[in-house]
C-alpha cells in the first residue's frame, strides 16, 4: 500500500513540473518585449525637438559657466 502511495506521489510531482516547463521562457520573452517597448518610447522622447533643445541648453549653460 505504501508503494502505491509513493508512485502516485511521484506522478503528481512530475506532472506539476511538466506543466511549468515553458514558464521561464515565456517570462523572459515578455520581459524582453517590455524592455524593447520601453526603449522605443524612450528613444522617441529623447529624439524629440523639445528634449534635444533642453539638453542643448543645459550643455551650453554648463559650458558658459565653466568657461
Amino acid at each position: 500500500m505504501k508503494w502505491l502511495r509513493w508512485q502516485r506521489w511521484q506522478r503528481w510531482q512530475r506532472r506539476g513540473k511538466r506543466d511549468e516547463r515553458g514558464t521561464t521562457t515565456a517570462e523572459y520573452a515578455i520581459g524582453t518585449l517590455a524592455a524593447c517597448a520601453f526603449a522605443a518610447v524612450l528613444y522617441k522622447i529623447l529624439t524629440g525637438g523639445a528634449v534635444a533643445a533642453a539638453l542643448g541648453g543645459l550643455v551650453h549653460r554648463a559650458l558658459g559657466v565653466a568657461g
